[in-house]
């Protein structure tokens, strides 16, 4: 029963998170198309900062709730997980996913300070990182093929 809810919980902030990985760099492809200063580019980072400071516990609740379930009933269980190949496979992906939520970070940052050098084509195909790797974790949790 425990193992049902940390599940339930854990879904919730993945899909939570994702929102916030999907919604914030298409705000980075409306900020690469403003002018440096102005009301626009001012109201699209505001957006852009209060978004990545929300996701920051939707990651962290991902991580907390996928590993209790991982340990949830004891370290014999956890050894059981980490010895099938597609949560290996999980795994890395989820750290990849971190890394590049942390990288919107360092964008986010370039913005405010006027750095950035990246045009809305790039932010564009940038966004479609995501949705990939969301699409593999899927198959990997679901049809785990190995």
């Amino acid at each position: 029963m425990l193992y049902l809810w940390l599940k339930a919980i854990h879904i919730f902030f993945v899909i939570s998170w994702f929102a916030g990985l999907f919604y914030l760099p298409r705000i980075f492809v409306n900020l690469a198309q403003v002018p440096q200063a102005g009301a626009e580019r001012e109201r699209l980072l505001g957006m852009a900062q209060r978004l990545k400071r929300f996701m920051i516990p939707l990651l962290a609740g991902t991580w907390i709730f996928g590993l209790a379930i991982v340990f949830s009933n004891g370290m014999d269980s956890a050894s059981v997980w980490f010895k099938q190949g597609w949560m290996h496979a999980k795994l890395l992906l989820v750290i990849v996913l971190s890394g590049y939520d942390g990288y919107c970070k360092k964008l986010l940052r370039d913005f405010e300070a006027g750095r950035n050098t990246r045009s809305h084509v790039w932010f564009r195909w940038f966004n479609e990182v995501p949705a990939a790797l969301l699409l593999i974790i899927l198959i990997l949790v679901v049809v785990k093929p190995f």
